[in-house]
């Protein structure tokens, strides 16, 4: 199950807080090892996500485990919105995020430290929410996006995207090989933390994909969940709405 991944399995200590001390450890690394082992193309995913969800003209929008700011950067460039929540769980990447945003001279964006599984936020308090490539780090999955949902307005969408792994048998053993092994190799020599990025494709391989993570939305009571495989596979991209 997703919630016995964790980065380091050390006894006595859950997911999450595994989690928040991996990414304050990889903080420093993790802008430059992400765009340099997605060679760039993570952009264009977000990209994608955030013209999804300029559809519904959205003011106010929630960024969930923003990480750096990433895609809330993206969001504040192409939309025009009043104000973005970026949260997340660790106060070392939140802080790279906001002298990001000092260097970017945005106004709107707001960095936030704070638990999916328990916002503290009133409900229906978003218009859109998008979530980049950190949902399968939750430690209650069904809990964080019942959480979500509640602080979404009715009607308003939420964009997911996560790695995923190609279903042609082919190009699913090159992706192996390099996520596996390669990947792994160049996170342990730039980050210095050994386990980050061989906790990455666990993660991968024990989040639920394509229709198995859309039965658990829809169970929740998100509707018009669909999904779409980008870039060969190895990115998929989940929408649905409140």
């Amino acid at each position: 199950m997703n919630e016995h991944v964790k980065p380091y399995h050390k006894d006595g200590e859950g997911k999450k807080e595994e989690v928040e001390q991996m990414f304050d450890n990889i903080a420093h690394r993790y802008d430059f090892l992400n765009h340099l082992l997605s060679a760039g193309i993570d952009r264009l995913w977000r990209k994608k996500a955030i013209k999804h969800i300029g559809g519904y003209s959205p003011k106010c929008v929630l960024d969930m485990a923003t990480g750096t700011g990433d895609f809330a950067f993206d969001a504040a460039n192409i939309l025009e919105l009043d104000k973005i929540v970026a949260l997340d769980l660790s106060e070392e990447m939140l802080t790279i995020g906001r002298k990001k945003m000092k260097k970017n001279r945005h106004n709107i964006i707001e960095f936030v430290k704070g638990d999916s599984e328990n916002l503290n936020y009133e409900s229906n308090s978003f218009d859109a929410m998008t979530a980049g490539f950190g949902v399968r780090n939750f430690e209650n999955l069904e809990k964080g996006l019942r959480e979500m949902y509640r602080v979404l307005k009715p009607g308003a969408p939420l964009v997911i995207l996560e790695v995923s792994q190609p279903e042609n048998k082919f190009l699913k053993a090159i992706f192996s090989v390099y996520f596996k092994g390669i990947l792994p190799l160049v996170g342990r020599l730039f980050s210095k933390d050994h386990r980050a990025y061989t906790y990455l494709p666990e993660s991968v391989e024990a989040f639920p994909k394509g229709e198995d993570f859309i039965k658990i939305l829809k169970k929740i009571g998100y509707s018009n969940a669909k999904h779409q495989a980008l870039t060969l596979g190895i990115c998929a991209m989940y929408t649905c709405e409140k």
